[in-house]
């Protein structure tokens, strides 16, 4: 059975994620907000792109936001 329950998010704007899954794995940035979506979020990636993913493939990584 599928699930129609949002995904509750558990980073904090300004906190610090790595890609854990997907195509792009490995892919550290900065959680900005949740998409009207609840279940994607931007990012800002490293080379300072925004890019949308879904929060299910984040995870809270280990090296500091960029300030």
């Amino acid at each position: 059975m599928t699930s129609v329950e949002p995904i509750v998010p558990e980073f904090q704007e300004g906190e610090a994620v790595v890609l854990a899954k997907g195509t792009y794995q490995g892919t550290t940035g900065t959680f900005l907000h949740l998409r009207n979506d609840p279940n994607w979020a931007d990012i800002e990636e490293s080379d300072g792109g925004i890019w949308s993913h879904p929060v299910a493939w984040l995870d809270h990584s280990e090296r500091p936001a960029a300030q």
